[in-house]
């Protein structure tokens, strides 16, 4: 079975593209779409890249994935909060979910943009990322 992952150290990649991304993904804090496209541009270039890129774009990938999934989470307590508002009973409930609910969403950008600078400290070494499929960093 071969390593994905492998890594030939005299070959070089042009990393332009996953800078692109790095930085469309930074800027997509601010207003959400370029993380989008970023997201296409990723899995355009992840079938031609070379064993150096390929971490880096599948760590790309699966942190916007990872990242739609904590803001579906915090969403739906935030609906479900809302719905609770509608009764007096529910109201400190409602503000439980809500204070959990914004404490993911904080959470989750401080954790989306220090994995960037992560990726981006290990692409301006030219390594591949050393765990792309981890959960944290």
């Amino acid at each position: 079975m071969t390593d994905r992952y492998a890594v030939d150290p005299s070959t070089t990649e042009d990393r332009t593209v996953a800078w692109i991304c790095y930085g469309l993904y930074l800027f997509g804090i601010t207003n959400g779409l370029t993380v989008i496209i970023g997201l296409i541009v990723a899995y355009a270039h992840i079938g031609r890249a070379g064993p150096v890129l390929q971490t880096h774009f599948d760590f790309l990938i699966r942190t916007v994935w990872i990242s739609i999934g904590w803001l579906l989470i915090a969403a739906g307590l935030g609906i479900v909060a809302f719905i609770l508002t509608l009764t007096i009973i529910g109201i400190p409930l409602a503000v439980l979910l809500g204070l959990v609910a914004w404490a993911i969403v904080s959470l989750g950008g401080v954790w989306f943009v220090v994995r960037m600078i992560v990726g981006m400290v290990v692409l301006s070494r030219g390594e591949p990322y050393p765990r792309p499929k981890a959960w944290l960093f």
